[in-house]
């Protein structure tokens, strides 16, 4: 009987389903977007049970698509949106709130409360991170201040915390199984990466109480079996990893000094650091990527917080086009961005700028702009902030010139953006034949737990370039266009302190 792996990649859109092969194919794709909440302006949730049930429901379409069962799967990975944050009862299995979304706001001004009480450096030290409401710990705070009679019930133990991974599990297990893996946990502002547990001090700063966290575990091992009742047999869960991690490891970024770009609702930069934890001199996060046979691998990270949004926003919001595609051929409808730039600082601006009081801004408009130069000014800004990261990240990894960057994500299907980049980055973007390398990151992973790879190098004869974007725009250009993006960057900037 032929075996596969099925990944579950759930996203903060949608939740998909994928089977691949060992030539690390698609062999079936289910997916299913759910409901996104905005209670107040900043505030961005989900319903955990609307995550768990179009995460199962597209399980089992993916391989009811091709007529097989549990039997034939070897291994279940699973990848996910990091940070967003989920406590439950241990007993009903419930909520006690919707899952507040990594994209959320509302623990801004109890972030700079505690950087002005002087924890900043502590937690950057410990964690790798920023003090940013970007991160778990805050949230985490948030329900426990915030929803009645929750506090109590985590100090006696009764609920649980997880980031998506571990409510997944959770639920898959019928309540087995409280864990998480060291990419998941590093995200939280909970956990020292030094020392590779939770950390005392940090629960003392946040005011959580140890009690609601979940076991953490490597990336690639077998975990848990899923309930007989969701495939008709048990089948193990052998990978976890946090999605951008998972990229990273699909991309088959092995090496220290490799870089891939995810590009999605936002943009995501890693680079393999190897075995070393390098402190960012340029408001990067030091993170981890993923554990394997108890080694543990570094990354550089730096996150676009508004990348993809962005068309989605000209498309829901501003009503530019109908669907995200027709972005390429209204921007190709003009020659440049006539002088327009947008800066897409929807929620804040993330790496390396840090600027939670930023927001959206589009200037150089003149009697002549039209639809087609701020749809280029759009794809344009994704393009701009990924630069500014990278050269963040080269300049703390001591790397003088970039040799090439692996790209992934729908965005990446768009020839304007990916050549934009190429030319900006002045360096090659190569574009992998797999699609869908978070996924396959998240399977590979499962699939070396139960020996259905035997190794990365078993792994990386996987790998083919679909297509690389070289640069071509003069530099003179790219040099221009630059100073005009960090100038519209300085008017948006601190917009909303009243100083």
């Amino acid at each position: 009987m032929e075996k596969y792996i099925l990944a579950l990649d759930q996203g903060t859109t949608s939740s998909r389903a994928i089977l691949f092969n060992k030539a690390g194919q698609v062999i079936s794709l289910a997916q299913k977007e759910y409901e996104q909440y905005y209670p107040k302006p900043g505030w961005v949730e989900h319903d955990p049970n609307e995550i768990w049930y179009s995460q199962a429901s597209v399980a089992a379409e993916a391989i009811s698509k091709m007529s097989l069962n549990g039997d034939n799967i070897a291994a279940v990975g699973i990848t996910n949106q990091r940070e967003t944050t989920i406590i439950w009862d241990r007993i009903t299995g419930e909520p006690v709130y919707n899952a507040i979304v990594w994209q959320d706001r509302r623990v801004s001004e109890y972030c700079d409360q505690l950087g002005k009480e002087g924890y900043s450096d502590t937690i950057r030290k410990k964690t790798g991170l920023r003090l940013d409401a970007y991160f778990s710990a805050p949230k985490i705070k948030w329900i426990l201040d915030n929803v009645e009679g929750v506090r109590e019930l985590a100090e006696s133990g009764r609920l649980a915390f997880g980031t998506v991974d571990s409510w997944l599990v959770w639920k898959f297990t019928n309540g087995a199984h409280h864990i998480t893996d060291v990419s998941n946990a590093c995200r939280t502002m909970l956990y020292n990466i030094h020392t590779m547990d939770w950390d005392e001090e940090l629960l003392k700063i946040f005011d959580i109480p140890a009690a609601l966290l979940p076991k953490v575990k490597s990336s690639s091992e077998v975990y848990a079996h899923t309930s007989s009742t969701i495939f008709g047999t048990k089948v193990p869960i052998g990978g976890i990893c946090g999605d951008q991690q998972a990229a990273l490891f699909g991309q088959m970024c092995y090496t220290p000094g490799m870089i891939k770009t995810t590009y999605g609702t936002g943009c995501f930069l890693m680079m393999n650091t190897g075995d070393k934890i390098i402190e960012s001199n340029n408001s990067l996060l030091s993170t981890v990527a993923w554990e394997i046979d108890g080694k543990v691998t570094y990354a550089l990270e730096g996150s676009v917080f508004v990348g993809g949004a962005v068309v989605q926003w000209l498309r829901d919001n501003m009503s530019f086009i109908e669907v995200a595609k027709e972005i390429e051929d209204l921007a190709s409808s003009v020659e440049d961005n006539g002088g327009v730039y947008l800066v897409p600082a929807f929620a804040g601006l993330g790496a390396p700028h840090w600027d939670q009081y930023s927001r959206g801004m589009i200037i150089g408009i003149t009697r002549g702009t039209g639809m087609g130069h701020i749809a280029r000014a759009a794809l344009e800004s994704i393009a701009f902030q990924v630069n500014d990261l990278v050269l963040a990240m080269q300049a703390d990894y001591g790397k003088e010139k970039l040799v090439g960057m692996r790209v992934d994500g729908m965005p990446t299907t768009n020839n304007i953006l990916m050549q934009f980049q190429a030319d900006l980055l002045r360096s090659p973007l190569h574009k992998p034949e797999i699609f869908e390398v978070t996924a396959l990151g998240a399977a590979y992973l499962a699939g070396l737990a139960v020996g259905y790879w035997e190794s990365t190098e078993d792994i990386q004869k996987n790998f083919n370039v679909d297509h690389t974007f070289s640069p071509e725009m003069e530099l003179e250009k790219v040099e221009d266009m630059l100073y005009f993006w960090h100038k519209a960057l300085g008017r948006s900037s601190n917009w909303l302190k009243k100083e």
